[in-house]
């Protein structure tokens, strides 16, 4: 039985490296892609974890390979294709870390993944089902996804959703906005950025956008993420905003999955259907949650930055919140 399996793209991430003493801009080669992220952090902190992927058949690929492997992550599900390359990102990053992306994928073997080469065991034997929206983005993977997405559904699993918006990857972000809908109808736990929030609902406002989202979809526990803001809450009727940590950020590429990846942790961890969760218990997962996104920011790239449960317990004891500054 596996924790947690996820579908989506997995591909490398280009991070700013310096320059040479000529002063041409460096790239450091990372592994990368969101889905594979969240199962980073779940690995290592323990947790069983598959994904469900496409990678080119080139030296970019047998990186990716590896470097999940080496983490744990199982790739049983991860198919090898001669069709396209290894999807790239370049990221750039601007003065206080944040960032914005380049792809290389036209196509890249992520879009190629189709619904006859999905793993149908490992969706059935899993406790949480993962995805996003990037490999919805184009055929066929678009239909590999929805297609595990239903097939999860039909297994009854607890189902997680990160919309994940990358406008350069999209046609039209009309189509975009109807697919994360698509997406919402069989989401237990979604983990939205306030930008996300707004583009999905056309509310500013945090409450009503995520009251919007329970009242159409039934969304169990919605997670609105908000860089160095913390995060905001919706649970039932109950909402709430948590600060998060003051630590050294370097690079923000991978902090809302680790975010994400340390909340199913919590998850798997407690006794309770998530339905029975109470506002301590969940305000303590969210506040680990926080302090794992935290230290995601503190080293380049993201599976590489992933921190452990004691690197989180000590941030939480020793770190200050935003707030307290």
């Amino acid at each position: 039985m596996f924790d947690v399996v996820a579908i989506g793209e997995l591909l490398i991430d280009f991070a700013p490296g310096g320059v040479t003493p000529e002063g041409t801009a460096l790239f450091e080669r990372n592994p990368g892609g969101a889905p594979g992220n969240v199962l980073a952090i779940l690995s290592k902190m323990g947790k069983k974890t598959a994904l469900i992927s496409k990678v080119g058949n080139d030296q970019f690929g047998s990186f990716l390979l590896s470097t999940m492997k080496d983490i744990g992550v199982d790739t049983q599900g991860i198919v090898i294709t001669d069709q396209a390359n290894t999807t790239l990102a370049f990221v750039h990053l601007d003065s206080s870390g944040d960032r914005s992306f380049s792809f290389y994928r036209k196509p890249g073997a992520d879009m190629l993944l189709c619904e006859d080469e999905i793993d149908r065991e490992l969706i059935k034997n899993c406790r949480i089902f993962h995805f996003g929206t990037v490999s919805m983005t184009k055929g066929p993977s678009r239909d590999a996804t929805l297609y595990a997405i239903k097939t999860a559904k039909k297994y009854k699993k607890l189902i997680s959703f990160d919309p994940n918006l990358r406008p350069p990857l999209w046609d039209n972000l009309k189509e975009a906005k109807t697919l994360m809908e698509t997406g919402l109808a069989y989401t237990d736990i979604l983990k939205v950025s306030g930008e996300e929030l707004e583009f999905i609902t056309g509310e500013k406002s945090l409450g009503k956008g995520s009251g919007y989202i329970q009242d159409k979809y039934g969304t169990k526990l919605i997670l609105v993420t908000l860089g160095p803001e913390g995060c905001f809450y919706r649970y039932g009727n109950t909402t709430g905003k948590l600060a998060t940590y003051d630590v050294n950020t370097i690079d923000t590429t991978g902090a809302g999955d680790a975010f994400l990846g340390a909340m199913l942790y919590k998850i798997l961890n407690s006794e309770k259907s998530i339905e029975l969760l109470d506002k301590d218990e969940l305000e303590s997962m969210i506040k680990f949650s926080n302090a794992a996104g935290s230290l995601a920011t503190m080293k380049k790239g993201a599976i590489p930055a992933m921190p452990s449960v004691s690197d989180v317990e000590n941030c939480i004891a020793t770190a200050k919140l935003k707030n307290e500054l």
